[in-house]
């Protein structure tokens, strides 16, 4: 049996970002976690810094909950992960689930083969080829490289696309000096 290939590495989001076509909403939503271990929970998800991490305390599925106050149209989740520094804590199988509560939630499978950088996922509508509009989307570690209990994520990021206007697209002003002269007044 032939062993699988290592998963490839997406790029950088900050650089989708900067592009102009999506946007980072994880700042708008709820998080919450089934478990963390004590000064490792959703803050050092969330905060920019590779080095940093989540790490699960307990049985598995290990579950990130994002929850948006309103529907809100989302078209990619970025997770990093880092199999040479997180050896049996990085996570091999995940769920992607996305719905409008916890019981109608419609699952994305995704298995991984120690992954070193930023994974993608699409979370966009298979029959219509647009970006999924949610309430919620839950992130389910089903199984660790190496049979680890335990889990490591490095990095959440969840992107919408950038919406045009009644006057059509704003420029993409991608540096900051530039981003001041976006909006009309």
């Amino acid at each position: 049996m032939a062993t699988p290939s290592k998963t490839p590495p997406g790029p950088d989001p900050k650089q989708l970002e900067r592009t102009g076509t999506v946007r980072e909403i994880g700042s708008q939503a709820v998080w919450s976690l089934s478990s963390c271990k004590p000064s490792f929970g959703v803050d050092q998800l969330r905060d920019d810094n590779l080095e940093t991490y989540w790490q699960s305390d307990g049985s598995q599925p290990h579950l990130v909950n994002i929850q948006f106050r309103r529907r809100t149209r989302v078209k990619m989740l970025c997770i990093y992960a880092d199999y040479k520094s997180d050896e049996s804590y990085t996570p091999s199988k995940i769920s992607v689930r996305v719905g409008n509560n916890f019981h109608n939630l419609q699952e994305v499978r995704l298995e991984m083969v120690e992954p070193s950088g930023w994974i993608h996922i699409s979370l966009l509508n298979q029959q219509t080829n647009e970006p999924i509009s949610t309430f919620m989307i839950q992130i389910a570690v089903l199984a660790n490289h190496q049979n680890g209990r335990d889990t490591h994520m490095r990095q959440i990021k969840v992107y919408t696309p950038v919406e045009e206007s009644s006057i059509g697209m704003f420029p993409r002003c991608t540096t900051v000096d530039f981003m001041m002269y976006r909006t009309i007044r």
